[in-house]
């Protein structure tokens, strides 16, 4: 008979407790939920700020970045790739957003040029079997007269970031290889 009284005391001093912690809830959720939702609003907000001080050009370009991250997210919720291959893709698209936002920030201008970012496995996809080695890239380096190495993006993993050459600088750099070869407008002569 006492463990009978026992049980029901304690489903008493529970019963009580919850009705004591549900009534402070009631009370405080007015007052955060205001707080909660400005948490919640506030990274997207900030995005659109920070993307504000761009041009149309560079908020674009960010803006294809976020539908990108955005196909991702979807492929990975339906389960048609691998938590490997999504989180590469978003740190892809996020080292491609840090260094289109630097670029940005640099040069006051609202232009970028395509940019490639690989991993050092994926180094061969931009430049086939002979890729340089990650180790001899330098900053500025113009590789195969095709990409300018960019810099290195730390986001989840190391990037290779490049910009490709438009097709203007391609020729410029063709003609200035080429007057190196040439001495006073006169092809060289070759040595015995």
């Amino acid at each position: 008979m006492t463990a009978i009284i026992s049980v029901n005391n304690q489903n008493r001093i529970f019963l009580e407790l919850r009705g004591k912690i549900m009534a402070t809830l009631k009370g405080r959720l007015p007052a955060l939920l205001p707080v909660l939702l400005i948490v919640a609003l506030a990274p997207s907000v900030y995005a659109q700020r920070s993307d504000e001080e761009f041009g149309p050009v560079v908020r674009a370009y960010l803006g294809y970045l976020k539908n990108e991250q955005e196909v991702v997210d979807d492929r990975v919720s339906r389960r048609e790739v691998s938590p490997t291959y999504y989180r590469h893709n978003s740190n892809r698209i996020k080292a491609l957003r840090q260094m289109a936002i630097r670029l940005a920030r640099e040069t006051h201008n609202d232009y970028l040029p395509e940019l490639e970012a690989v991993s050092a496995g994926e180094l061969g996809l931009l430049f086939g079997p002979q890729a340089p080695a990650p180790s001899s890239l330098k900053t500025g380096e113009v590789i195969r007269n095709t990409f300018r190495f960019l810099g290195i993006v730390r986001s989840g993993e190391v990037f290779y970031v490049f910009a490709r050459l438009d097709p203007y600088e391609q020729a410029e750099l063709s003609e200035k290889a080429l007057s190196t070869k040439t001495e006073g407008g006169r092809p060289r002569k070759a040595q015995p």
